[in-house]
């Protein structure tokens, strides 16, 4: 107690400073014991350790030891979700990365993907009161205004028909900015000059298309259109889209060509879609006519078609359209119609554009991360086999063989046995796997790994569409299925989709691991992991997974199912299949953030 009585001055303050930290040290420990143990901080602690772990890109040696385990089955915890507000996140299309790119041709609009290590091990959560989404044919006119509760379109465009709330959905009346009173009455217009129905025009290209009113109005005339617009300011204008059950893309005409073949659309559409076509000596243009098929039609509604103040971009429009030696077929208010020469390409020597015809060493479909050209491409090589008029109406072009498939050698007899096969295994799927095919549980689709689009043709009597996918590293067989009246685009699956999350109903793809493989070697370019992870985030709640491949590789996609939070099945194959093969089918399961995880 004497110590105790001790006079300030007489006191040792080194034996008090250490006797302070020794006693606040014990009280802190017992403190947190009981945190741990009695309270539900210890079990918050733990989820975000473990979330910490699973989003970590500081470490990628850590990163990669969590995808072994996983690809191994020795991680036994589902992967963790992603923040509450990333349930719209598209890891190529980020507005906090991509703004600090260049603004020339709006590049920094485009695709910028990160890095597998830059980006987070994570899965994509719903919004707060996700609800399945409406079924086709309703979901055309209306859909939960909860599953993407953003109202910028509706305040904005509602006068003009394009959207609007209504109790707990967004309907869509059907307008344009162009076409306030409808999109069904522009398009009986458009049908006075080209030939809308009776299966001559079969794919179309909507460039800048708002919530998509033209190519939802264009189904039921048997034209398959795809739809396209950048992330921009109008929010998830292609979230909408897809949503509705109408084909859809996150692009943006900047930079590169388009991911498309060359004379891929029988129709190319834009309505207010403000392209500058002339600018950069017409280098837009050029992209145009390289994606339409020869006899092709374009049409462009709005600015600058007869547009106030726009005298010369409209005067440079019809200019660059007739050294092309397009046909200007009509001029109908502020709505141009154009058709392409369906014969050889009549550039003349002079123009004011400065334009040449592309050399021999030009591949007019190689469009994967390919910067634009400012040549024409030839149409002469495909000598009118390939121009409306001359190749089948639909719906017989669906199963004629086109000439294009030669590229490939035995092409017609490989076309026609892919044809074959895949009707064989889609009545599988259907009849002995119970794949929800053919119901209204099912609109979007994708096949990952499509080939000449067999899969999708197999399809032809659903009601379904599918974005066919052909990975940029094998054979470009996209102009086949273009030529059969399909849709899809070029990517490579050691990247990230241009979609927004939840978009489709079922995902297909055979031979999952061909997709990660160097062409012709065993060494993996990317990991299964992260391509499921990217599958689940494309894929709605509720929405389906058929993969097939070798038995192996099965396996460990299982395991990896059960991480991404999927319901999987093992399945033989068809009997009349050969190879070894197996079939997973699995369901995405519903979960939802809780709130110690958002």
């Amino acid at each position: 107690m004497g110590h105790l009585n001790l006079p300030p001055s007489k006191r040792n303050p080194r034996q008090w400073k250490l006797l302070d930290i020794v006693s606040a040290f014990f009280f802190a420990l017992v403190l947190l014991f009981f945190l741990l143990v009695f309270t539900p901080l210890g079990d918050s602690l733990a989820a975000s350790g473990r979330q910490a772990l699973l989003l970590s890109t500081s470490d990628p040696k850590q990163r990669h030891r969590l995808v072994e385990l996983l690809e191994l089955g020795h991680h036994h915890q589902p992967i963790e979700a992603c923040p509450a507000d990333s349930v719209d996140h598209m890891p190529c299309e980020d507005p906090r990365r991509n703004s600090q790119l260049s603004r020339e041709m709006n590049f920094y609009r485009e695709r910028h993907c990160p890095l597998p290590d830059e980006t987070p091990l994570c899965l994509i959560p719903p919004p707060l009161g996700y609800k399945i989404p409406v079924q086709w044919p309703e979901s055309l006119h209306k859909i939960w205004h909860s599953n993407m509760p953003h109202n910028k379109i509706a305040d904005r465009k509602g006068h003009q028909g394009w959207m609007k709330e209504e109790g707990p959905y967004f309907i869509f009346p059907g307008g344009g900015t162009m076409f306030p009173d409808g999109a069904a009455s522009y398009i009986e217009k458009l049908g006075q000059y080209i030939p809308v129905t009776g299966g001559t025009l079969r794919t179309a290209l909507d460039m800048g298309c708002g919530v998509a009113s033209f190519g939802g109005s264009m189904l039921k005339e048997g034209i398959l259109t795809l739809s396209f617009a950048p992330r921009d300011s109008h929010k998830a204008q292609i979230q909408f889209v897809l949503e509705r059950g109408i084909p859809a893309f996150v692009l943006m005409l900047g930079t590169r060509r388009l991911p498309f073949p060359a004379f891929a659309f029988d129709l190319i559409h834009c309505s207010r879609c403000l392209i500058p076509f002339t600018s950069y000596n017409a280098t837009y243009f050029v992209e145009v006519d390289r994606l339409l098929r020869p006899g092709g039609y374009l049409v462009i509604s709005g600015p600058p078609v007869q547009w106030p103040k726009q005298d010369k971009e409209w005067t440079d429009l019809q200019a660059v359209a007739r050294a092309l030696c397009y046909e200007l077929i009509a001029v109908d208010g502020n709505t141009a119609i154009w058709k392409k020469p369906d014969g050889d390409s009549c550039l003349p020597n002079q123009n004011e554009f400065g334009l040449e015809l592309c050399d021999g060493s030009n591949d007019p479909s190689n469009a994967w991360y390919f910067k634009l050209k400012k040549c024409v491409t030839k149409t002469y090589s495909v000598n009118g086999e390939y121009a409306i008029g001359t190749i089948p109406k639909w719906p017989d072009r669906l199963t004629t063989a086109p000439s294009r498939a030669l590229v490939m050698k035995n092409g017609i007899d490989l076309f026609e046995a892919d044809t074959r096969r895949w009707a064989r295994r889609v009545a599988y799927y259907k009849n002995t796997l119970n794949v929800k095919l053919g119901t209204p549980a099912i609109r979007n689709v994708m096949d990952m790994n499509a080939f000449f689009g067999g899969f999708a043709a197999a399809l032809k009597s659903d009601p379904v569409w599918v974005m066919n996918v052909v990975p940029a590293r094998k054979p470009l067989t996209l102009d086949v299925i273009y030529d059969r009246g399909l849709i899809g685009v070029y990517h490579d699956w050691c990247e990230p989709f241009s979609t927004y999350p939840r978009t489709y109903d079922l995902i297909h793809v055979a031979g999952i691991e061909s997709l990660i493989k160097l062409p012709g070697s065993s060494k993996s370019r990317c990991t299964l992991v992260d391509l499921m992870v990217e599958i689940d985030r494309m894929l709605r709640p509720e929405g389906t997974v058929v993969i097939r491949d070798s038995p192996e590789v099965i396996e460990k996609v299982a395991r990896i199912a059960h991480a991404v939070r999927w319901s999987a099945t093992i399945n033989d194959k068809e009997p009349e299949s050969h190879g070894r093969e197996n079939i997973l089918v699995a369901t995405k399961t519903f979960w939802q953030l809780t709130s110690s995880s958002s």
